[in-house]
């Protein structure tokens, strides 16, 4: 039952994640978020002109990249900073894969061989991005979705007991856990009365 002290402790915000992975998931977001912004007024503002792209073509390029570099960033960013499963993580980065193919297809084909000339690459590079954003935005989803039914107080919460070797699931109302939770932060020798009701819950 020492997991369960654990996830009361100080650091239960994190979930039994790496705070440096949380810290550097928040760390992407921000960035992908500034790529995007960046991407919006290299075409809109004399920004281009700053950056030392004078050319329209290459500032579209430019503004194309960084905004497609952005958005599978921003969401690498959720699965890092949320609770997720090993499958929505590489669903993710498998969807963020399939992107860089379409930004690497794009720096290729854009500008002569976008929608003009006679080997064209629009399509295929708008589908490859498509499918990854597609694909990671759905994994994304997945993850936000199980993260708010966990974090549902109209719902049921569910405790893993470990004794040697063997778990147990216990389900208690948002009221118990948050009963149990304080109990084990007050440290008030309540621990192992709890750790026997839970167990008492179990074998039932």
């Amino acid at each position: 039952m020492e997991s369960l002290g654990d996830a009361y402790s100080g650091d239960s915000r994190f979930a039994g994640r790496d705070p440096r992975r949380v810290y550097a998931g928040a760390a992407l977001g921000v960035l992908g978020a500034l790529a995007v912004v960046v991407a919006v007024l290299v075409v809109t503002t004399p920004l281009s002109t700053v950056l030392g792209v004078s050319d329209l073509r290459a500032a579209e390029k430019l503004a194309g990249t960084l905004g497609g570099l952005g958005i599978p960033a921003m969401f690498l960013s959720v699965v890092a900073v949320l609770p997720s499963s090993t499958r929505e993580q590489v669903g993710v980065v498998l969807g963020t894969g399939l992107c860089l193919v379409g930004i690497g297809l794009f720096q290729r084909a854009y500008p002569h061989r976008w929608t003009t000339g006679a080997e064209t690459m629009a399509f295929e590079t708008t589908m490859a991005y498509f499918l990854g954003a597609g694909l990671a935005f759905w994994f994304v989803f997945t993850a936000m979705t199980s993260f708010r039914a966990r974090n549902n107080p109209q719902g049921m919460v569910r405790l893993e007991l470990t004794q040697q070797g063997e778990s147990k699931t216990v389900q208690v109302s948002p009221e118990e856990y948050r009963r149990y939770a304080k109990a084990i932060r007050s440290d008030g020798g309540e621990t192992e009365e709890i750790i026997r009701e839970l167990e008492s819950r179990a074998e039932d």
